[in-house]
C-alpha cells in the first residue's frame, strides 16, 4: 500500500511541476524597464571571488574564531574508558 501512495505523490508533484512550467510566462531579461540602468558586468574572476572565495574565507575566520575562543576545551573529561574496574583483590576459592 505505501508503494501505491508514494507512486500517487511522485506523480501528483511530477504534475504540478510541469504544470507550473507550462503556465509560467517568460522571464523577459531582455525587456528593459523605465529607469534601469545597469552597471557593467563582473568578469569569471570578479564572480568566483565574489560568490566562492569570500564565503568561504569568511567561514574560515568565524571557525577560526570559534576554535580559539572556546572555553571547554581545558575541561578535564572523565569518561568510563579512563576508570579502571578490574579489581585489586583475588578471589581465593
Amino acid at each position: 500500500m505505501d508503494k501505491k501512495n508514494a507512486l500517487r505523490a511522485g506523480a501528483l508533484a511530477a504534475g504540478t511541476t510541469l504544470m507550473m512550467l507550462l503556465m509560467s510566462s517568460p522571464a523577459l531579461a531582455l525587456t528593459r524597464d523605465d529607469g534601469d540602468d545597469p552597471g557593467q558586468g563582473l568578469s569569471v574572476v570578479q564572480t568566483l571571488g565574489l560568490y566562492v572565495l569570500l564565503p568561504l574565507v569568511l567561514f574560515l575566520v568565524i571557525a577560526g574564531l570559534v576554535m580559539m575562543l572556546d572555553k571547554s576545551r581545558g575541561k578535564a573529561k572523565t569518561t568510563s574508558s579512563h576508570i579502571n574496574v578490574k579489581p585489586d583483590a583475588q578471589a581465593k576459592a
